[in-house]
């Protein structure tokens, strides 16, 4: 796993990006739509980005691939799960949170679009808080 320090850069980059995208599209628009422009933002900054990312099961000693997809994997360290929704639920963080569990990533971020502001909607996690 990558230092915490790089990780923590990584994700001031991310929420940077993010707040750049959210500026010039406004809320309103569907979750999808902000993924693939925060994932080209993130691409011109240099990151490497996975969109719809797998994430394993492992169970038993059993690698089981079972539908689930991170929004986005940043530079193999922070997990961006992005939504669009008029309020963020308790299920959205634990949903997060049980993604970095199996991907292994200690960073996450919950970034909900819908806000007028932006910096309102972000959750951040490092180690499961």
């Amino acid at each position: 796993m990558a230092d915490q320090g790089v990780a923590n850069r990584c994700s001031g980059q991310v929420v940077d990006a993010a707040l750049k995208v959210h500026s010039v599209l406004g809320p309103g628009l569907l979750e999808t739509a902000y993924a693939a422009c925060l994932a080209h933002e993130l691409a011109k900054r240099g990151c490497a980005v996975v969109c719809q990312a797998p994430i394993p099961l492992i169970y038993d000693s059993v690698r089981m691939e079972t539908g689930y997809l991170a929004d986005l994997i940043v530079d193999g360290m922070v997990v961006v799960e992005l939504k669009a929704v008029a309020t963020l639920l308790p299920v959205h963080s634990a949903q997060l949170l049980s993604y970095l569990r199996l991907s292994g990533c200690r960073v996450g971020l919950l970034m909900n679009f819908h806000e007028a502001h932006l910096r309102d909607g972000i959750k951040r996690f490092v180690d499961g808080y």
